[in-house]
């Protein structure tokens, strides 16, 4: 038995538990709704904008490095083919997996989650709230190209010997991984547990 069938509603940010139509949480002040409405029009949006994003994150430079004799553009995949290429191939498979594999699972898992909402599927719901957590989890941990190269960029300024400055893909990869962040957060993954009481009616 949900909350919402037994008459009751908690509260989002401190999880105190109320009558189904109170307003305003007694502990936080916080404002309780045992539904949002608009989550999936939110969760589609913030999520075509992040994936939008991700396109030019792939295809400008991530890095642009500049020395006395050459200047050099690189773009996420073309680092790391030359970091296997010289032999770093943990560090090649991490930058692989924190820019390539993580944010087209994260877009794929939230598709899957907000179509399954739509669609009132009732199936594998524990599995889906898990898929969720995940999603919500990682998403802190997506950031860490933008990391890197903000440290390159402030260690590595020897004037006129060598410099290296982020590129637009940066700017449009911390977009993405925002974007895709705000998309879970939007998704209200009380939804997920509807779909019993909706086929049941």
């Amino acid at each position: 038995m949900t909350a919402r069938n037994a008459g009751l509603v908690a509260c989002q940010q401190c999880g105190q538990v109320h009558p189904l139509h109170t307003r305003i949480c007694k502990r936080c002040e916080g404002r309780l709704v045992s539904r949002d409405t608009q989550s999936l029009q939110k969760v589609w949006a913030w999520l075509i904008a992040g994936m939008i994003a991700y396109i030019p994150a792939n295809i400008y430079p991530m890095l642009l490095t500049s020395t006395l004799v050459e200047r050099s553009e690189s773009t996420i995949i073309g680092g790391v083919v030359e970091l296997f290429d010289h032999g770093s191939y943990g560090i090649a498979f991490i930058v692989f997996a924190a820019s390539v594999m993580i944010p087209v699972g994260k877009f794929v898992a939230i598709m899957y989650l907000a179509i399954s909402v739509q669609r009132h599927s009732g199936e594998n719901q524990h599995e889906r709230h898990v898929a969720y957590e995940v999603v919500e989890f990682i998403g802190r941990w997506s950031m860490i190209d933008v990391f890197v190269v903000a440290i390159l960029s402030a260690l590595v300024q020897l004037d006129t010997i060598a410099t290296v400055n982020p590129g637009i893909a940066a700017v449009s990869f911390a977009l993405s991984v925002i974007f895709t962040m705000l998309s879970a957060q939007a998704f209200d993954s009380r939804l997920i547990w509807d779909a019993d009481r909706t086929n049941q009616q």
